[in-house]
């Protein structure tokens, strides 16, 4: 889904968290990371570093960018790549490990307005299979240390509506506040009419929450796609909405999603 968070597939659509997104760091932004960041290409690593530099590229989160010392594996030139807005001329390299050749999976900014960047080397997330901090795997793209993912339950009262039928509602639902985003509401599935929601085989990745599996809603004489989802095995910031639904006003207005009574809160841009 491009360089936006929570849009990690090629081709895929726009995804919830990707919509409403809130910058929250400047590009070009460096600074130092704080854990021990290791990249793997079939079992063989590729980079270790103690910890990687933090550089936002865009607002979105961070790419780890490592220091020719922090290299495992052999690069060879590749030719330019595209021009960084916030980091300037790029150069692309081929990583090679052992006889394989991963084309084009490492680039370097030599004018980048921060020195220390200018030598060190960032590598493409999804060309290397393995991502460790510390030794824990790491999801999607690298974490940014000013996002915070707090699911807390609540009493709220929430009542989703499609056409005038009542799709969904609880009074024991999770709240889930991430940085950037706004609140999100997730439903216990008993809470919800299941009967009513169709599986779509979309996707999407969040490096905080894991992977979601969306639904199409059939109600009120309508069909909306994809305006709800959930995470069955979230990652350890997501464990209290494992198995539940949430529901996406923006998507669609005929989606209606009400909590105590008002109408689930907009989307902020800017």
């Amino acid at each position: 889904m491009s360089d936006i968070a929570e849009q990690e597939t090629a081709g895929a659509p726009v995804l919830p968290e990707a919509a409403g997104h809130r910058a929250v760091t400047v590009p070009g932004t460096v600074e130092a990371g704080s854990a021990r960041i290791r990249a793997y290409s079939a079992g063989v690593l590729v980079a270790d570093a103690d910890p990687p530099l933090l550089v936002w590229e865009h607002s979105y989160y961070p790419q780890y960018f490592f220091a020719p010392d922090a290299l495992w594996a052999g690069l060879r030139p590749a030719g330019p790549g595209p021009r960084s807005r916030s980091l300037g001329v790029c150069e692309l390299f081929d990583v090679v490990v052992g006889d394989t050749v991963l084309t084009g999976a490492a680039r370097r900014y030599p004018e980048a307005p921060a020195e220390v960047v200018r030598d060190a080397v960032t590598l493409d997330w999804a060309a290397l299979d393995t991502w460790l901090a510390e030794e824990e795997v790491i999801h999607t793209h690298a974490r940014d240390p000013y996002v915070r993912v707090d699911a807390m339950p609540s009493g709220r009262h929430v009542r989703v509506v499609v056409g005038g039928e009542v799709v969904a509602e609880s009074r024991r639902p999770v709240v889930l506040v991430q940085t950037g985003q706004p609140p999100r509401y997730y439903l216990p599935r008993a809470d919800v009419r299941m009967d009513l929601l169709r599986p779509t085989g979309t996707v999407s990745f969040c490096a905080y929450k894991g992977t979601a599996a969306y639904w199409s809603v059939a109600a009120g004489g309508t069909v909306l796609r994809d305006v709800a989802w959930g995470y069955d095995t979230p990652l350890r910031e997501g464990l209290r909405i494992a198995g539940m639904v949430c529901f996406w006003p923006e998507k669609n207005a005929d989606l209606e999603v009400y909590v105590d009574g008002d109408p689930a809160e907009p989307v902020r841009r800017g």
